[in-house]
């Protein structure tokens, strides 16, 4: 390790024990060290980061705040980002490489991320997306764990790389999580969805890092046609770099045996391998296909497979009535983990296998994470399917999607399919039952605990079944008990919402509740006449609130669900002075949080707020004004003014016009007109 690796491994270490000290200090209410030994570190960090130029992410001295965002912005690469063309083949990877030299490094299991550095800063991090175009999610690659926000090179470097989620972090943030259905799959999924986040505290503190795999370009450097300066350059520049070995035909062998070993011990993911050639000038000249580039190839591992013996078939129905056959055998160890059941899909597949309980098989985790059964190897099957639903005890049907047959459950009513209706009575802008999931929701139907909205307030009831449930347990059933009786302390919006009304969202519920008055008797009992006449509501809407109130079973859950809540009013703010008035919200805002809590402001007093532009629209908002997005162009148009927030903000709160009256009414009938 030379002198300047030194460095960046110091300013690493100081970085993560001052940032541990801060946590303890400021979070915890401990100390671990002293204030003058914080002082000291800190000093030699801020040297260090002055003397080598560069800053980490995480860094105490560069902290970097958080941003949310309303949505990604989408931007096109400047070339096609292509796949690898593959082989599970040692022999074909030496062929490849012939006479060459190459470097053969992990295939990171994550998403691939392209970095551009300008002045020595982080200016842009976009996602590979569909390989043309990406996702930009600069304000998250801000905060992961490991990547510079400034370089000691100051021309423009474009360098591509893997975020990825190591899977120590993987298993603590899932122990976090009490439901075992509710947990991550894998650390893949959990970084895909990390890295893409409209809120990056969120990406913060999923602990996101990047590892450095290919230089795209670095504005005036000479790395003498080698791939390995390359590496060795942006290690320099303070990233770390995809581990790597420098390799010929004749020592591939020893290297991908070296690599297998190492990949069950090794914590960032991996599913295999990336040979590419050291010779830049060579590989850049060989082109690409339509798919792959030929400088690069990818070498996946073999399939581990493991014999073990079907225990039986479980039938596992879904909300949407379709029944999925689960194997169930003895556990078995594979890739590092224990694994004792895998999804057969459907009929189909089960008769091909001919499954049948006391079956030897083989199972296998397809790309080391989904188990799967590869071969029966005595087929004693198949096992019958069940003739009725193992939820609601009603008959099941046979479904020929194509080539493939699959169960389902023909009763309508079945408790199964309610599931989804439960999700949405416990969802965040509804009742807001923190932590139960739809997997949890069809686990305690599956016991028999949840018929009705109302049984999710009185679960104590089935302790002892829920308790027992494969990831349950008694802190789990009291978490989901208590966020239950939180949520009962409730809005009366929040409740008509959740009901799950044809049209409804949130936003409506609270237009008709302060319509009539936050009194639930005179909604139920509302005509359609009487909700149509709600500003905003209209007929399509009107007749399916009453047609819902007309069911007896509706009012029936409804009557049994107040009998375990308590409605308060939502706090008003007796400020009506955007009553009327609808606005337009686009582009990403910095007076509020999100789009969701703009929206909520403008609602609360009065007004109303659509996706799209037209002449009924009062106001269009966005920060950009002079943007050529297309609701800008439409705004123009028609006449509608665009305001900043700021501007939005001082004219609601002087109570002065958006809009002329007279321009109104031209926007009005030119967007009729078209």
């Amino acid at each position: 390790m030379d002198q300047k690796e030194q460095k960046l491994q110091r300013m690493k270490e100081l970085t993560e024990l001052l940032n541990q000290a801060a946590r303890a200090y400021y979070q915890e209410s401990r100390e671990i060290m002293p204030n003058v030994e914080y002082d000291r570190l800190y000093d030699e960090l801020q040297a260090l980061e002055k003397e080598t130029g560069i800053t980490l992410s995480g860094s105490p001295t560069a902290m970097v705040g958080y941003e949310v965002l309303s949505e990604l912005p989408k931007e096109r690469h400047a070339a096609p980002m292509l796949s690898l063309d593959k082989t599970k083949d040692v022999d074909a990877l030496a062929a490849w490489l012939g006479d060459k030299e190459g470097l053969l490094s992990w295939k990171l299991d994550g998403l691939t991320i392209v970095l551009t550095y300008r002045d020595g800063q982080l200016y842009k991090a976009v996602t590979r997306g569909n390989g043309e175009i990406g996702e930009v999610i600069t304000p998250n690659a801000k905060v992961f764990e490991n990547i510079p926000l400034s370089i000691p090179h100051t021309g423009e470097v474009v360098l591509r790389g893997e975020a990825v989620i190591r899977y120590s972090d993987f298993e603590k943030i899932n122990e976090e999580i009490g439901d075992a259905d509710s947990r991550y799959k894998n650390p893949r999924n959990l970084c895909s969805g990390s890295v893409r986040q409209l809120n990056s505290q969120v990406t913060s503190s999923r602990h996101v890092r990047f590892y450095a795999f290919f230089l795209v370009s670095a504005e005036g450097v000479d790395f003498h046609n080698s791939r390995e300066a390359q590496f060795q350059w942006l290690k320099a520049q303070g990233f770390d770099v995809v581990e790597y070995r420098r390799v010929n035909a004749a020592s591939i062998p020893e290297a991908v045996q070296w690599f297998s070993q190492a990949v069950r011990k090794n914590d960032v993911p991996s599913d295999g391998l990336v040979l590419c050639l050291e010779d830049i000038a060579y590989g850049e000249a060989l082109g690409s296909t339509a798919k792959f580039p030929r400088h690069s190839i990818a070498f996946k591992w073999a399939d581990e497979t493991q014999e073990t013996h079907l225990r039986y078939i479980e039938w596992s129905p879904s909300r949407t009535g379709l029944i999925n056959p689960v194997a169930i055998f003895d556990p078995v160890e594979l890739e590092g983990t224990t694994v004792s059941r895998a999804s057969v899909h459907n009929l189909s597949i089960l008769k091909e296998l001919a499954l049948g309980e006391g079956d030897l098989i083989t199972v296998y985790k397809a790309n080391m994470i989904i188990p799967q059964i590869e071969e029966n190897k005595t087929r004693s099957g198949p096992v019958p399917f069940p003739k009725v639903c193992p939820v609601c005890g009603q008959p099941t049907e046979i479904h020929a999607d194509g080539d493939a047959e699959t169960l389902h459950c023909a009763n309508p009513d079945c408790q199964a399919k309610k599931v989804k209706s439960f999700a949405l009575f416990a969802s965040r802008d509804a009742l807001n039952i923190d932590g139960l999931s739809e997997a949890t929701l069809e686990k305690l139907i599956g016991v028999g605990a949840v018929h009705e909205p109302a049984d999710l307030f009185h679960l104590e009831d089935h302790r002892e079944a829920i308790v027992s449930l494969e990831g349950f347990g008694e802190k789990s059933f009291d978490n989901l008990c208590q966020a239950a009786k939180q949520a009962s302390d409730t809005t009366l919006p929040r409740l008509i919402y959740g009901l799950g009304i044809a049209g409804v969202g949130p936003a409506n519920a609270r237009t008709i509740c302060r319509a009539f008055g936050d009194d639930l008797d005179a909604i139920v009992s509302a005509s359609r006449e009487e909700l149509a006449a709600v500003d905003g509501i209209g007929p399509v809407i009107a007749e399916a609130i009453a047609a819902f109130f007309e069911q007896e079973k509706n009012r029936s859950h409804l009557a049994h669900v107040l009998q375990y809540i308590t409605i308060h009013r939502e706090e008003a703010s007796g400020d009506l002075s955007l009553a009327g008035q609808t606005f337009v919200i686009t582009g990403s805002l910095t007076h509020f949080a999100n789009r969701d809590e703009m929206k909520k402001f403008i609602e609360d007093r009065g007004g109303k707020v659509t996706g799209s532009v037209t002449g009924k629209t009062t106001c269009l908002i966005n920060n950009d004004v002079s943007s050529g997005s297309s609701k800008n162009k439409k705004a123009k148009e028609l006449g509608i003014p665009i305001l900043s927030e700021e501007d939005f903000l001082a004219h609601a709160a002087a109570g002065a016009p958006f809009r002329a009256e007279e321009n109104r009414d031209a926007g009005i009938k030119e967007s009729i007109s078209e």
